[in-house]
């Protein structure tokens, strides 16, 4: 039966797969208007969802692996989740300037560097 460790180490693989943005450069484009503009905003203003993981996702890909909680695991396979789900609605076309790609990208995830 496979272990805790096993798991998560499935899950760092899985995440470290669909998160292809450095931190810094997740850090830089989470500064920029259009990684503010996109997205759903929980509390009907200020900082959407994926913009906030954005922020927990450069701690994850900064962190130690030793210093990491279930609770980062379980984030780690959120973004899992939402990158798989939200690459499977590409949009047909240049994808460049589109929401769905800046969504993608407070997310960790620019379908460019597929």
């Amino acid at each position: 039966m496979a272990g805790k460790d096993d798991d998560h180490d499935e899950t760092a693989k899985e995440f470290h797969d669909a998160v292809n943005m450095t931190a810094s450069q997740l850090e830089k484009w989470l500064e920029t208007d259009e990684s503010k503009d996109v997205g759903q905003k929980s509390d009907g203003g200020g900082e959407s969802t994926g913009h906030a993981s954005g922020r927990r996702i450069i701690e994850l890909l900064k962190a130690k692996k030793s210093d990491l909680s279930d609770d980062d695991y379980a984030h780690m396979r959120k973004v899992v989740g939402y990158v798989r789900r939200h690459s499977a609605q590409r949009p047909k076309g240049d994808v460049e300037n589109t929401h769905w790609r800046y969504s993608l990208m407070n997310w960790g995830h620019d379908p460019l560097e597929d």
